[in-house]
């Protein structure tokens, strides 16, 4: 099974294509010439579109501190597709209220989806965020004392320093 079959097959990225659908087929009947509703339906596409692309981020390696990275984008694109799609609700010109209801359950699921997914991460395979927000439960620091910059900016001006002492 190649990487884009796997990815594909996961029940989370499933289920976010189904809610991919679903907005599409909510977008196509939101008019136009509704300035509110057209603003709000491509924030709706962006914020599902990216949420595909982040668990197909995710995936692309094993590595828990970038798909903790992912999974947070994720989240935060749900929960604003949550918002989005409820205010839907409360617009006039909006009169497909059961739509709302259904992505809504579907949003639903894919939470749970997701946290089922996240708790499936192999927390032993880290680097140390220097912002210590994804790092694993229970991960050590690395000695302070020990961490070297993989940047060494003298390799880049090693020669610089000698010309100006020749001039």
């Amino acid at each position: 099974m190649n990487r884009r079959d796997k990815i594909e097959s996961l029940p989370i990225y499933q289920k976010a294509e189904e809610i991919l659908k679903l907005i599409n087929g909510l977008l196509v009947n939101l008019p136009e010439e509704d300035e509110y509703l057209n603003h709000t339906k491509y924030m709706m596409r962006d914020d599902i579109s990216l949420i595909c692309a982040k668990i197909a981020g995710a995936e692309g390696g094993d590595e828990y501190t970038i798909r903790m990275q992912n999974a947070a984008i994720i989240r935060e694109h749900a929960m604003h597709l949550y918002v989005q799609v409820g205010s839907l609700r409360f617009h006039e010109n909006f009169k497909d209220k059961e739509f709302v209801t259904l992505i809504r359950s579907e949003i639903d699921q894919f939470r749970q989806l997701f946290i089922e997914w996240v708790a499936g991460f192999d927390k032993s395979n880290h680097y140390w965020d220097e912002w210590e927000l994804f790092n694993p439960p229970g991960a050590i620091p690395p000695d302070p004392n020990a961490y070297q910059d993989p940047i060494n900016l003298d390799d880049f001006f090693e020669d610089f320093g000698e010309d100006e002492e020749e001039e």
